[in-house]
């Protein structure tokens, strides 16, 4: 069975450090700061149901790869 291709946990941490760290601090008590913590949940519950989804994978025996980019190539054929 061919890997799944799925985004590396680093995409996930880097847009959430982005957002807690530089985007809040930037909107300073501002009313769509509210609106960036919403954006921050549904990140961290996107992460999560990912996460589920590779136990699910790792279960089935289903391997997962891990993809930085769209860019990247597919190892050839065997």
């Amino acid at each position: 069975m061919e890997p799944i291709p799925l985004p590396s946990h680093i995409h996930y941490e880097l847009v959430l450090q982005l957002l807690e760290r530089q985007t809040m601090f930037a909107l300073n008590r501002s009313p769509q700061q509210e609106q960036v913590q919403e954006l921050i949940v549904t990140l961290r519950k996107a992460f999560a149901q990912q996460k589920h989804l590779e136990e699910s994978c790792l279960r089935a025996n289903v391997p997962i790869d891990y993809r930085w980019s769209l860019n990247e190539q597919k190892p050839a054929p065997k």
